[in-house]
């Protein structure tokens, strides 16, 4: 599933040291060491609570981070830097939210060309052009001209991946994006995940689908309290799970 890679440091996309995060009192993230190499899909996986989502914000700057550091293409995401600069690097980390956050009034097209247009200064018609390409690709060109509220859950969701891919980011990260949504719609958004995975794309994704975990993912990490206890290949991590944490999770999972 991994592309290949001209050197070891190339193959590391992100880089996260020593990385705390507290609110007040509470400490949300507790010296997070990892790596993700270029074309790994990495599944975070914990009980609710636990850290999973600001920890993938982190990666961003959605969230910032108290100490430690997190480089992405070698560049410190958390270092001072001017707003220009840090849509830049936005622009490179393609986010999909929990909650779809599509703007309401723009129709389907418009939801995904207006980053290209306005961050990128890609043209309307070629932005229009490619937005109708990548409606194809997650199988809704026929609802270009609609709006997000004529749309089912399963259909903004997969709206919200076009309007990431649209800045062609190396990197995606998915912060529970089928928690939302009715079962029955969930199927088709891991889909177009399927296929991005399959295409060699870089992922980091929180999420509560252990069957998406199982067949997709390179590696799952598993956190709790703010600390990755188990980091392994799913076959490895379902079957014979070390921590004795991540033994309670899945044995909770099962029953």
């Amino acid at each position: 599933m991994s592309i290949p890679v001209s050197s070891s440091q190339d193959a590391q996309e992100i880089r996260l040291r020593e990385v705390c995060k507290s609110y007040g009192h509470y400490q949300v993230l507790n010296n997070i060491n990892a790596d993700v190499s270029r074309g790994e899909v990495v599944v975070i996986c914990g009980p609710s609570g636990s850290g999973k989502s600001t920890l993938i914000r982190t990666v961003n700057r959605l969230e910032e981070i108290n100490s430690g550091s997190i480089s992405f293409e070698g560049k410190n995401i958390h270092a001072p830097m001017g707003a220009a600069e840090l849509n830049r690097l936005r622009s490179r980390i393609g986010f999909v939210f929990q909650n779809f956050n599509l703007f309401p009034h723009l129709s389907v097209v418009d939801n995904v060309s207006m980053s290209p247009i306005r961050v990128k200064g890609v043209s309307a018609k070629v932005a229009r052009e490619k937005a109708i390409a990548l409606l194809h690709r997650v199988g809704l060109a026929d609802r270009a001209n609609s709006y997000p509220g004529q749309l089912s859950g399963g259909q903004q969701q997969r709206v919200a991946i076009a309007r990431a891919l649209a800045m062609e980011p190396p990197v995606m990260l998915f912060d529970e994006p089928t928690s939302a949504l009715d079962p029955e719609m969930v199927g088709e958004v891991l889909s177009v995940m399927k296929s991005l995975a399959a295409e060699g794309m870089t992922m980091l994704c929180v999420t509560h689908e252990m069957g998406f975990a199982r067949d997709v993912a390179d590696r799952i990490w598993f956190i709790d309290a703010g600390e990755i206890l188990e980091t392994a290949p799913p076959e490895e991590f379902f079957k014979n799970p070390r921590h004795p944490r991540a033994q309670r999770f899945l044995s909770d999972l099962r029953h």
